[in-house]
Formats: C-alpha cells, sequence, structure tokens
C-alpha cells in the first residue's frame, strides 16, 4: 500500500508531520521508522504515561494497520529506568503468553528504542462504548446484558493466565464496526505503571471512578476487574460520573435513582449489579464464571433476542472436525479461527492440535516463535511430550491432515519462501545429496550444540531454511529429510 504521511513519534517534535517516503523527521531528525518496520502515520490519543499513534507495519502490506503505544520514563534515576524496563519487559513476556483470543487485540511486539518503550498491538477499527448513545426503555439494559455476556468470558480467559487488566472502563471495550463484536483493549499498560509509580513514590496508577476500593489501596485481585465492569456497566446506564453515585459517609451506592426516566431495569440485572460492585471483596464475585452462572440466559434469549451461545463452547465430533479439515484446508489456513482445534484421534479425545498461535505468529512474521510452536505441534501430533524428539519412525506415522494443514501455514504467510514442502522440492532437486541441501537451505550438514546457531529468522535467510530440525532426534537423524520428503509425497503434500 501507498504510504502518504508518517507522523513523528518524539515527544519533543514542534512539527511532527512528514512525508510517508520520509524515514527521519523533517523537523527533529528523529525516525520515522520504529524497529524497522512500524511507521506511525497519525495520533490517537495521549494520557499521562504516554501516547497512541495508528501506525503501518511495513512488512505486511496484507494486515497494515496497527496501533503503536508509546510509553514514558517517569523518573531521570537510572536505576529506576533500568527497573521500569524490567517491568516492561516482564509484563510483555506475559501478554505473549495469552496466545490468541478473539476479543483481546493481538500482541504484535515490543521494544525499547532512544530511551523510549513501545507496545504494537493488532488494530480495532470501531468506537469505544463511551462514545455510544443508548435509548430508552429495553434498549439499555438489552445493551448491559450484552456487556456482560461478551466480556465476561474474556476476564475469565485473562485471569485464567494470571492477568489483571486494572483499567476496565468504557473507553477500554471498543465495538468493532465489521460485527459489532465487543473487544477488550490496553492490555499491560496500567499494570506496568502502576508498578512503576510504586516505585518512584508517585500516587497509584488508574482511573479513579472505575476503580475498586483495594486497587486504591494497591491490592488488585480478579474481582477487582468484576467491579471495575460492574461500575462501567453504571456509567453507561446513568451517563453520569460514578463518583456521584457512591456515598462516602453511608458507604453504599446510590445508582438506582440516578438511572434515566423511560430506562427499566428488571431485578436480575440489579442484582448482578449489585455483587459486581460490592465494596467489600467477601460480598463480591470472585470470578468472572460466578457471574456467567448466574445469568439466567434463557430469560435473556427471550426477553432480549440476545445470542447467549457466546458462553457456550460448541462442540463436535472428532469426526466431523477432521472431515471439515480435509474438506477446507485453504479456508482453515487463512482464517484459523474457525477451527481453534482439531482433534487428532477420535478414539483418544484429550489429544487437541491447537493451531492459533502458530497463525498468529506466522501472520506477524515471529519466524522464531513459529518455527518453536512447530516443534511442539509434532511432537502433539505423535503424543510426545513438549521438546521430545521425534524419531525417523515417528516422521514416517504423522498423521498426513494436520502436517499438511502445518504446512500450508508456512508456505502462506512467508509466500512460498518456508515450508516443508518447500524443503522436499529442493531435498528432491539435489537427489537426495544431504550435505547439497544443506547448504542450499543455509543448514550446517551436522548437528551443532545450538540448533539456532545457521537459523537467522528472517526472510533474508535462504528458501527453505524454516522450519529448522530442531525437533529431529535419533541414531539415524540424518535421514530426516529423506523419510519426511517420502511422507510428503505420500500425503501428497
Amino acid at each position: 500500500m501507498k504510504i502518504t504521511a508518517s507522523y513523528c513519534v518524539n515527544p519533543d517534535c514542534r512539527s511532527p508531520q512528514n512525508k510517508g517516503n520520509d524515514n527521519y523527521c523533517l523537523t527533529c531528525g528523529f525516525p520515522l521508522v520504529l524497529a524497522q518496520r512500524y511507521r506511525s502515520i497519525k495520533p490517537l490519543g495521549q494520557g499521562g504515561f504516554g501516547k497512541t499513534f495508528l501506525g503501518i507495519d511495513q512488512l505486511l502490506p496484507s494486515h497494515p494497520y496497527c496501533v503503536i503505544k508509546q510509553l514514558y520514563f517517569q523518573s531521570q534515576n537510572a536505576e529506576t529506568n533500568q527497573k521500569i524496563i524490567q517491568l516492561f519487559e516482564q509484563e510483555a513476556q506475559q501478554l505473549e503468553r495469552l496466545g490468541i483470543h478473539p476479543q483481546i487485540p493481538d500482541f504484535l511486539a515490543h521494544f525499547e528504542q532512544q530511551n523510549l518503550l513501545y507496545l504494537v498491538q493488532e488494530y480495532i477499527a470501531g468506537t469505544s462504548l463511551s462514545e455510544e448513545i443508548w435509548k430508552r426503555g429495553k434498549e439499555p439494559e438489552k445493551k448491559i446484558w450484552q456487556v456482560l455476556i461478551e466480556i465476561l468470558p474474556v476476564l475469565q480467559y485473562i485471569h485464567d493466565h494470571q492477568i489483571i487488566h486494572r483499567d476496565i472502563k468504557p473507553d477500554n471495550i471498543m465495538r468493532r464496526g465489521e460485527d459489532q463484536k465487543l473487544f477488550l483493549i490496553d492490555f499491560g499498560v496500567s499494570r506496568v505503571f502502576t508498578e512503576t509509580a510504586m516505585i518512584g513514590g508517585a500516587t497509584i496508577i488508574g482511573t479513579p471512578e472505575f476503580m475498586s476500593p483495594e486497587s486504591t489501596r494497591g491490592k488488585v485481585l480478579p474481582a477487582s476487574d468484576l467491579y471495575s465492569l460492574g461500575v462501567t456497566c453504571l456509567h453507561l446506564l446513568t451517563q453520569e460520573s460514578t463518583t456521584e453515585l457512591f456515598d462516602v459517609v453511608e458507604e453504599k451506592w446510590h445508582w438506582r435513582e440516578a438511572i434515566p426516566a423511560g430506562i427499566y431495569l428488571t431485578y436480575s440485572l440489579k442484582k448482578i449489579l449489585d455483587k459486581l460492585i460490592n465494596p467489600s471483596l467477601r460480598f463480591r464475585y470472585q470470578s468472572a464464571n460466578e457471574v456467567l452462572e448466574d445469568l439466567d440466559y434463557d430469560f435473556i434469549k427471550m426477553e432480549f433476542q440476545i445470542s447467549t451461545n457466546v458462553t457456550q463452547k460448541k462442540t463436535s465430533t472428532a469426526q466431523e472436525k477432521l472431515a471439515f479439515l480435509r474438506s477446507n484446508p485453504t479456508e482453515i489456513s487463512s482464517k484459523s479461527n474457525n477451527l481453534a482445534s482439531v482433534n487428532l484421534n477420535p478414539n483418544r479425545e484429550n489429544i487437541i492440535l491447537n493451531l492459533d498461535n502458530l497463525t498468529k505468529f506466522l501472520r506477524y512474521h515471529n519466524w522464531k516463535k513459529a518455527d518453536e510452536e512447530t516443534a511442539e505441534l509434532l511432537s502433539q501430533l505423535k503424543e510426545k511430550k513438549m521438546g521430545k524428539y521425534l524419531f525417523n519412525s515417528d516422521i514416517e506415522n504423522l498423521p498426513c491432515e494436520p502436517l499438511k494443514l502445518i504446512d500450508q501455514l508456512w508456505v502462506e504467510y512467508s509466500n512460498g519462501h518456508f515450508g516443508f514442502s518447500v524443503q522436499k522440492q529442493i531435498y528432491q532437486e539435489v537427489e537426495g545429496d544431504y550435505p547439497k541441501f544443506c547448504e542450499r537451505i543455509g543448514w550446517q550438514s551436522f548437528r551443532s550444540s545450538s540448533e539456532d546457531s545457521d537459523l537467522s529468522f528472517s526472510l533474508r535467510s535462504p528458501r527453505g531454511n524454516l522450519p529448522s530440525r530442531r525437533w529431529v532426534g535419533g541414531y539415524s537423524w540424518w535421514k530426516h529429510a529423506q523419510i519426511l520428503t517420502k511422507k510428503l509425497e505420500e500425503c501428497g503434500i
């Protein structure tokens, strides 16, 4: 795509607007391309700890738009700044471990450049709940039920991964324009800077009117996020600052009196909201699942015409999944969320191959992570523990359909540069000469003590360099290329 403008991210730049093909700001000389791939094109917002920009990933023309979050250092002390970077790295790694969720923007990258910290995430085109205007009658309650039904499973997911959001509010719940799906955004920033602010002796960071009582004292739990979600619902219903709805003398909420005339709420919703916003942890919901269990889905579906299947796991037999995989390999490779997991053995319901992470890593050209994930998936195919080698006999018995799908993902996202089928073609071109094969694809012909020593994890590396052979083992490990080539032919790959 043609880039018509660049926006300088230097906080001190007086004239940040630049042409799209400039690599350095004409005003201050600051680099306009971050981490050799991300270019800011316009600002999206600004807060006390940094700025947010709409950006373009220049290495991904098919999915170019992203959000670049620039985070400021809060101290001039070198030791404190080093601690900030350390916390930032820890939080970024934790966000990476979240994997893929259909209602959380993909976490793409994190890095430090010229004493500034950056997070890069998927761009969600839509509007936040704070920008919506709600009608009277049943419409507000319908929207509240929708918020609870869609956001509570997301909260349970992140809490299961030991992550607490800390800043749930209407601004951080986005409604995607194309399908009206709700997304929870702004992960990581609050947690990182809450801890760093405490180091510097500053006040605890958050949005005060949505924070739970324990959060204001520096203690956060999953129930703290539930409190913030409940307060968010109060704000959406009343359109008032929630600080005006709580009596600090009596320590009681008086939100029902603030509901505008013409808005009607059922007893069921009022009861759930009261428990979500209870100031006492003892009497508040402790987990998102507890709230979901209290929802009367039949009533909600009948009264408000809201689909509640978002909270119900879709099930199908192993045979149905494999049949769909065989008949739609291309569709699945392009849209992996259509089939997040594949049952590999109809007789063993617990053997599941999840392809979401591999798709995510390949989509954003994180070749090293994709290579490691491929090795783990191949171990799963043979029911081996993660990190265990596959021997030649294992390769001979790999199931064809999952192997085909893994190869399709590699070939598709590398534009034919990487993949098992690419390696097979090269192996056949050198007529099965393993040293020549290794020379062509950039591998050493012997096993190195470090498997990554002959890998650059870049599209500049030789064709066929990835996936690596980190998953190969046994006494005759060098025969893996011959056996894999034969296996691929049997599978029609």
